[in-house]
């Protein structure tokens, strides 16, 4: 026993208790996780029941749930092109029950285009990219048009006369992007969904759209639109004779739609890490590949950091276009 024990004998009483304090502290947060979850996980949906967006929550629910050991619900809240369910998740408790299915134009290129209440990367906890996704450039048969090369001197020659259908979101901002790239006039009609927007082109309201894939895909096979082009940067399988839209004639295009699974910024790293991994596996199931590809997605499941780096050069992306072009929509 030391000098100073000997003299404060009570001091040994004291150290012993104040280290097993110490070591009682450091493991709060794995018993936390361990016990973690006691209530539903929300899977917040920015938009509306039967778009891509609400359809992959749905898909890895199920499979989060039996991974997670508790019930896993998706909550769809629609509005303000995103905004009002990613302000909702970015202004919520860190706890790991309130989660963002975080989209492209929301997460990413909304910050620099509406007076939001968030910041798209520093208000959230990202954990895993979960699919990306093109979409299509399509016509109504009528217009005689075959290729992007054709619709573009076509709305040269015809100034003011073209409508294209978007439903918010990168549906519209890929219109708006062409219409920048192009160098032509087109009126853009907003519709309340991807599958209004669609629809209204097949019966002549409008002439032109850009879709979701998912939502492109039943009137490409059934010939009622004709595809034009995607705006990834690649074929895709499903639809090998579609162009994309850079290689039909408007080089440089590319616009990418994504989602991806979000958490408010200080959710315990390893709530984050065990969502990332049910998440994963999810991803890794051939029901939920063979899904995915069916309604034109690619399955993501990257690292909660990868994922980080992932949303940081899409914002940086946005934010130098939008500051080059002082693009706008209405």
């Amino acid at each position: 026993m030391s000098q100073v024990a000997k003299k404060f004998p009570g001091l040994s009483k004291l150290a012993a208790a104040s280290s097993l304090a110490v070591s009682a502290l450091s493991i709060i947060p794995v018993a936390q996780a361990q016990a973690w979850p006691q209530k539903p996980i929300q899977i917040i949906v920015p938009f509306a029941p039967g778009g891509i967006a609400d359809n992959v929550a749905r898909l890895i629910q199920p499979v989060m749930q039996d991974q997670l050991g508790g019930s896993v619900v998706v909550v769809n809240k629609p509005g303000a092109s995103g905004g009002v369910a990613t302000d909702y998740v970015a202004r919520s408790t860190p706890d790991g029950y309130p989660l963002l299915l975080g989209l492209a134009a929301p997460q990413t290129l909304n910050p620099f285009i509406y007076d939001v209440n968030y910041d798209g990367l520093k208000d959230f906890a990202p954990i895993t990219l979960i699919n990306t996704n093109p979409m299509a450039l399509m016509v109504n048969p009528s217009l005689p048009v075959h290729t992007v090369a054709e619709l573009i001197d076509y709305a040269k020659a015809n100034p003011g006369k073209l409508n294209f259908a978007g439903a918010g979101g990168l549906t519209t901002y890929s219109g708006e992007i062409f219409k920048h790239m192009a160098g032509i006039d087109m009126m853009h009609v907003r519709y309340r969904g991807g599958a209004p927007a669609v629809t209204a082109t097949v019966a002549g309201e409008v002439q032109v759209t850009f879709a979701n894939y998912s939502d492109a895909l039943p009137w490409i096979e059934n010939q009622r639109l004709r595809p034009l082009g995607l705006t990834s940067a690649e074929r895709f399988p499903q639809t090998p004779d579609v162009p994309t839209i850079a290689e039909s004639g408007l080089p440089g295009f590319q616009v990418d739609g994504w989602s991806g699974l979000l958490a408010p910024a200080g959710t315990p790293p390893e709530v984050v890490n065990r969502i990332a991994q049910a998440v994963q596996l999810a991803l890794k199931t051939p029901e939920v590949v063979k899904t995915m590809e069916s309604i034109g997605a690619i399955p993501g499941g990257n690292s909660p950091e990868e994922f980080r780096l992932f949303v940081a050069s899409e914002m940086e992306k946005w934010q130098q276009f939008v500051e080059t072009t002082g693009i706008k929509t209405e």
